[in-house]
């Protein structure tokens, strides 16, 4: 009874991840690093176009201890047949599985520099990438193998090559690029934003593939394209690499990290290798990322880790634009993880408004909209962008705020954000709507407690005359006599100046986080505020102006054990006017005395 269990069990794992019952699953034969020599010859898998893979000859050259970390030995190889030879070690190769004798050694994972005249590979020995398996705690039943295919005479059998000592190749040895192809972006976005993804150690090209929910019936075997989704909808950003080892319940693929997060979950979908593009620098697959068939949860040292059937949280964005010829919306999804998520949704931003005609170097952003996290308040979005002289575009302006906004609400020690979603509207200007803070003044020097005061504020538009404001502010009546600053700013100057923001390197728990955000300043308004000579302290998001120098001595104590900051002055009242349709930039102050 309970082999028929197991049985069944099986079968329905195999259909969630498009394996057929007949290949469910053979006991896994391994080689261990030990029984590897020179001179060994062998067989690799990897799709070169399309969706079955083809073999390649492989010839141990070497062992290379300690190369991939302590006790992380790499076994080296030279790949032999037509295809290989022709173009060399491709970016989307690693994680191809290679057997010696129908046993399953490792990965291609590594290769040798740049411009490498053979294709001579690292492999990672299979027994590191099984300890990946080993942490997920789900039951994990035997492997599926890929299908016997039979080895090359000619270039898996004979002598072996004399050759030069493997240990001189380790120090020109780097994980095969994995490809992050970016589809219906534009090439400016794809340039502003790939140093950031590259930098995660994976290779960004533009609109060399694409994301569908296209069936594809071909099953997901050893030497399968497989790629990881970071953004999909009417944007995709993918990375490819290939199986390594299936199991009814979880696949290994790779070789190598992704970005070493550790516990990822990404959509793992199948995929269709339209072709192979051979370079002297940088061969690379050209990929169709199609059917989900689960999601990646492990991104470790020596590979990557995928779950059949498992459905990936996701956090999904809509995104429109008024003010053009016709509205536009778009609909995507972006991946959930404190290092990316805020780098995707800024690149999705600025390609979104960066791809249609209302795009231009003049342009004006009116932005609104919010981030919703599950038991939080909404965090506002509401600010104006445009470019100033010698600034970058208003578009890259917008992004970087929101994307400024994702990366603090994740950087908090204390919980992990439930995001559910992201919604933005941007209304379209066609004229650069800046203007400077050029002089302010008051009426008087002196004022009393009690008195209401004018404050005169010449703001000069881009290319345009100068506009006076007058903005009135009370002097309460609990203000201490003596000098009084007077600070007239937009609102990012407030906010980094007087604020504190962000909080000098302090992390706080996310309800104050957010609450902090939702307290920021808009740069469409200007700022009056009235700053003395007292101490203030800021203890999270609450704020404790015009302290005793008493109650400041005892509070000096608590820096080491709260999220305290303390101020050089108080801030004693705050006007603005009412929102301007320009961005506001700069800062004047003025000093009064109240009697």
């Amino acid at each position: 009874m309970r082999r028929v269990t197991l049985a069944c069990a099986l079968v329905f794992l195999a259909a969630l991840s498009g394996i057929s019952p007949a290949q469910i699953p053979k006991p896994l034969q391994t080689i261990p690093v030990s029984q590897i020599h020179a001179g060994m010859r062998g067989v690799a898998y990897t799709v070169f176009q399309g969706t079955k893979p083809e073999s390649m000859g492989v010839e141990v050259l070497g062992i290379l201890k300690n190369a991939n970390g302590p006790k992380g030995d790499i076994i080296l190889v030279r790949l032999s047949g037509t295809k290989a030879e022709y173009d060399g070690v491709v970016a989307g190769m690693s994680g191809s599985p290679v057997y010696f004798g129908g046993k399953l050694a490792g990965a291609l994972a590594f290769r040798i520099g740049e411009f490498s005249k053979e294709p001579i590979a690292g492999v990672t020995p299979i027994s590191e990438m099984l300890e990946i398996n080993a942490m997920d705690s789900s039951p994990m039943p035997g492997p599926i193998e890929a299908k016997a295919e039979p080895e090359m005479p000619g270039k898996t059998s004979g002598p072996g090559i004399a050759y030069s000592p493997v240990a001189n190749f380790a120090n020109y040895l780097k994980p095969i690029e994995t490809p992050l192809v970016f589809s219906g972006f534009s090439e400016d976005s794809v340039k502003l934003f790939a140093p950031q993804f590259a930098q995660a150690g994976i290779v960004p090209v533009m609109g060399v593939g694409s994301v569908s929910d296209a069936k594809q019936p071909d099953p997901v075997v050893p030497g399968s394209a497989i790629s990881a989704v970071l953004v999909r909808g009417d944007m995709d950003i993918t990375a490819t690499c290939t199986v390594t080892y299936i199991d009814a319940g979880h696949l290994l693929a790779c070789g190598h990290p992704l970005m070493q997060f550790g516990m990822v979950d990404l959509p793992m979908t199948k995929a269709d290798v339209l072709a192979t593009l051979p370079s002297p620098s940088n061969s690379f697959k050209i990929v169709n990322a199609t059917e989900t068939v689960g999601a990646f949860v492990q991104d470790r040292h020596n590979g990557i880790l995928g779950e059949f059937g498992r459905k990936p949280e996701m956090i999904p964005v809509t995104l429109s634009i008024h003010g053009g010829v016709a509205a536009k919306e778009f609909h995507y999804e972006i991946l959930n993880n404190a290092r990316l998520s805020p780098v995707a949704m800024m690149a999705t931003i600025f390609n979104a408004l960066h791809g249609v005609n209302e795009y231009g170097d003049e342009t004006t952003y009116r932005m609104t909209g919010g981030i919703s996290v599950n038991g939080f308040p909404q965090v506002a979005l509401q600010d104006m962008f445009s470019a100033a002289d010698g600034s970058q575009p208003a578009a890259a302006l917008a992004s970087h705020e929101v994307g400024e906004r994702f990366g603090r609400i994740y950087d908090n020690p204390y919980s992990i954000p439930d995001i559910r979603g992201v919604r933005l509207d941007f209304e379209v200007s066609h004229e650069r709507r800046w203007a400077r803070i050029e002089s302010a003044r008051t009426q008087s020097t002196e004022a009393r407690p009690g008195d209401d005061l004018l404050v005169e504020v010449m703001l000069r538009p881009y290319r345009g005359d100068g506009v006076v404001k007058h903005i009135p502010i009370h002097i309460p009546s609990s203000t201490s006599k003596g000098a009084l600053r007077i600070l007239v700013s937009d609102g990012d100057t407030l906010d980094q100046l007087h604020r504190g923001f962000p909080m000098a390197g302090s992390k706080l728990d996310l309800a104050s986080t957010i609450a902090i955000l939702n307290k920021q300043h808009v740069n469409n308004r200007i700022y009056v505020s009235l700053l003395e000579a007292d101490p203030e302290a800021m203890i999270a998001d609450k704020v404790m102006p015009t302290l005793p120098v008493s109650i400041m001595n005892v509070m000096e104590g608590m820096r080491g054990t709260q999220d305290m900051m303390v101020l050089g002055e108080s801030s004693v009242n705050e006007a603005s006017t009412d929102p301007l349709d320009c961005v506001v930039a700069g800062a004047q102050v003025l000093t009064i005395t109240v009697k």
